[in-house]
């Protein structure tokens, strides 16, 4: 039998050989007292958490619709950023969806429906923290508890999550596996479960939108630093930051802080521009609370407080669409309805201006029109969930060509961007890019706006940027 001191000679001499220009070798001193004096650790078990029983009426869905097969829900790994330095780890959405666990999810953990005579056996393996008489405790900068902080321990998370766990070591991949992201129908399946969500998704987008909210307060806040630092963008980046960090885990996905004719490009997020008074600033921004689930708002914004003449028809024809997409967003309509009623106003308008070659009925003709499309290519609408575009392997026919139903979240986001450069328009067009998004709950009644409460209309947001400014 080997000492605590003999295995960790042993990990440390194998570290020290992968990365002996900078490791520092263990004295025998440290070896030999590194394992005690440490208070005893009590562990009491917790109450579930509020999700795990909708996570256990998921993973029932999941079982019924694969009866004798042997499932693998893989978490994922942590991802390299540079050298020995990762990425933050953000566990699969499946494997979130199907355990209840968030921010906290450990990496490498593996979720495994075992089939049986009338269902499954479902067990979370995932690494437990280890000892500290093993080397692991002091050692292993990726895992140990000296180096990351406390990890949970297989009963904690047994008792938090509702659901058998066991050391990732006891896990065994079989050559017949369905494994999500390698077998197709698998993946489906779990992407067009999220389609429809329980009571306590929609709290926590609930939470995520009434966060961005503030976020967005501190955005509009922070314009007068913005305008004066060179690279403004990232000041409004900044900002939002702050608010996604201190009240939820992160943002969804990277935030867009376009100024000027950067708005015109769909997904800036270089975000290095400066912040001109005069201009429009687009904000595209979510928070993703701790269960992982986020919001995603856009809200386009006057620099100097006011929008100009031609900023506000630009801004007025984009909010039409918006509304005009809500108002056909109803329980049975199709999915893409909402695209559609909202492509109507925008190939309306823009005929009108005289940007278009053809009449808005030519424009809007599904095969031989679309010339309005130059001026918005992005579809309206898209689910919001775990993922910012959420069930993206859903089949097209419960996904675009699917219909609404109650407790299906979703955006609506018209723009209109006329590119800098674009001859096609009026030169006072040109470089502004307008963007207005919701997120929209479907009930039995019709849809709700959950970020009604930030707003929408031009003399909205310049009383809204007014009071922030103290006028």
């Amino acid at each position: 039998m080997s000492s605590a001191a003999d295995e960790s000679t042993t990990a440390t001499e194998t570290a020290e050989a992968e990365n002996s220009n900078r490791k520092q070798p263990f004295p025998r001193g440290f070896l030999d007292t590194i394992s005690t004096g440490w208070a005893e650790r009590p562990e009491s078990l917790p109450p579930a958490r509020a999700q795990a029983s909708y996570a256990a009426a998921r993973r029932a869905a999941v079982s019924a619709a694969f009866p004798g097969s042997r499932l693998v829900v893989p978490a994922g790994s942590l991802k390299q950023r540079s050298n020995d330095t990762d990425y933050p780890f953000r566990a699969h959405s499946a494997f979130l969806h199907l355990t209840g666990w968030g921010e906290d999810a450990e990496p490498d953990s593996v979720l495994v429906f075992e089939p049986t005579s009338d269902g499954h056996d479902v067990t979370l393996y995932f690494r437990e923290r280890a000892d500290r008489t093993t080397s692991e405790f002091y050692s292993d900068a990726t895992i140990g508890e000296f180096w990351i902080g406390p990890r949970p321990s297989l009963a904690v998370v047994a008792a938090d999550l509702g659901l058998a766990t066991a050391h990732i070591d006891d896990f065994q991949a079989g050559d017949d596996d369905l494994v999500v992201d390698e077998d197709a129908e698998l993946t489906r399946f779990v992407s067009e479960l999220r389609l429809v969500k329980d009571e306590y998704e929609i709290a926590e987008l609930r939470r995520a939108v009434e966060i961005t909210r503030s976020g967005f307060d501190d955005v509009i806040r922070a314009l007068p630093r913005a305008v004066e630092h060179p690279r403004g963008e990232r000041v409004v980046e900044g900002a939002f930051h702050q608010r996604a960090r201190s009240d939820g885990n992160w943002e969804g996905y990277d935030t867009i802080a376009a100024s000027g004719p950067h708005a015109c490009y769909l997904h800036w997020t270089r975000n290095d521009g400066a912040v001109v008074p005069g201009d429009l600033i687009l904000v595209d921004a979510g928070v993703e609370v701790d269960s992982m689930y986020t919001a995603d708002i856009t809200r386009t914004l006057p620099v100097n407080g006011r929008f100009s003449e031609v900023q506000r028809r630009v801004y007025e024809t984009v909010l039409e669409a918006a509304d005009a997409a809500f108002a056909a967003a109803r329980p049975g309509v199709k999915f893409r309805a909402v695209h559609e009623a909202a492509m109507e106003v925008i190939a309306r308008r823009t005929a009108e201006w005289g940007l278009l070659p053809v009449t808005a009925e030519e424009a809007l003709d599904a095969d031989a029109g679309g010339q309005h499309r130059r001026y918005m290519v992005h579809g309206t609408s898209h689910h919001l969930g775990l993922d910012v575009h959420d069930c993206a392997q859903a089949r097209r026919e419960m996904y675009y060509d699917g219909v609404l139903e109650p407790g299906m979240v979703f955006t609506i986001e018209p723009g209109l961007y006329f590119q800098i450069d674009d001859l096609t328009v009026p030169e006072e067009l040109r470089g502004i890019g307008v963007r207005i998004e919701d997120d929209i709950l479907m009930t039995a009644d019709g849809p709700v706006n959950l970020s009604a409460d930030i707003p929408r209309t031009a003399d909205e947001v310049e009383a809204w940027m007014a009071r922030a400014a103290g006028r």
